[in-house]
């Protein structure tokens, strides 16, 4: 299965007369099923645009998104409810993604009887356990009755890959998910979803401004300025031979990369 952005562009189109801001130009990009795929940026380069459009929250003005060759535009309702399991978001904010005056146990459990994933609570629980013991939340009984505000940064986040995790995806688009953690979480949540890739097969579009996190996971890199894609490559290249003067510039700007490649 392979997701892919055709010559995708996004504009946005201004009201009472003012200027439309095209924040998406020409992006082509691919992902399948166990790649790591970042995409890097500054704040404003398009690169979150692009996540939502992947994810079909925004869609295209021209080119397309498609899955497995179909174009999400043009999927019937039977292929969208197909590809909304098959491609499985996690954000940035865990606090704002989960409702506060819901358990862990039914956000996750709700998106399993939504897909039909399960039937009957015996069965629900048992899944919901499974991806709460999958993302390190052991015992999973522990965390079932507890509320976001229960819960630690981090532990919020790995509620929401859970939640992802349950429909089996074989890509997630994570857009920023590590960057509001401290550095000793971000470190266990990134081992986290690396564990997900090997023992699941599943694939990750990895959106981020953080470079050091980007050489330390991903295996091809795309980077974006101003709405354009202006490079991309495997992830050493990037690191090592950069071609595009923005490119340098964004490695420039990381100083903990002069000292060597984390571990």
């Amino acid at each position: 299965m392979l997701l892919e952005a055709v010559r995708a562009c996004k504009t946005f189109r201004a009201r009472r007369g003012g200027r439309s801001v095209d924040a998406v130009i020409d992006a082509s990009l691919q992902v399948r099923p166990g790649e790591f795929v970042a995409i890097v940026g500054e704040s404003g380069s398009g690169k979150s645009t692009l996540a939502r459009m992947l994810l079909g929250l925004v869609p295209v003005t021209s080119g397309s998104v498609e899955f497995d060759g179909v174009a999400l535009a043009s999927m019937d309702r039977q292929r969208w409810n197909g590809y909304r399991r098959h491609v499985q978001a996690v954000l940035q904010d865990p606090a704002g993604s989960l409702n506060p005056r819901k358990t862990v146990a039914t956000a996750v459990g709700e998106v399993v009887r939504l897909h039909r994933i399960a039937e009957g609570r015996d069965a629900v629980r048992r899944a919901v356990c499974d991806a709460l013991d999958l993302v390190g939340m052991t015992p999973p009984e522990a965390y079932l009755g507890r509320y976001p505000h229960e819960l630690s940064g981090g532990q919020r986040q790995r509620v929401l890959i859970a939640r992802a995790i349950v429909l089996e995806p074989t890509i997630i688009v994570a857009d920023e998910a590590v960057s509001a953690l401290d550095a000793s979480v971000k470190a266990g949540v990134l081992r986290l979803m690396d564990d997900l890739r090997r023992r699941l097969g599943v694939g990750y579009v990895f959106i981020t401004h953080d470079l050091p996190v980007v050489n330390k996971v991903a295996e091809h890199v795309y980077v974006m300025k101003s709405g354009e894609i202006v490079e991309h490559g495997d992830k050493d290249q990037i690191f090592d031979a950069p071609r595009h003067p923005y490119t340098m510039t964004l490695l420039a700007a990381a100083p903990t990369l002069a000292t060597g490649r984390p571990g």
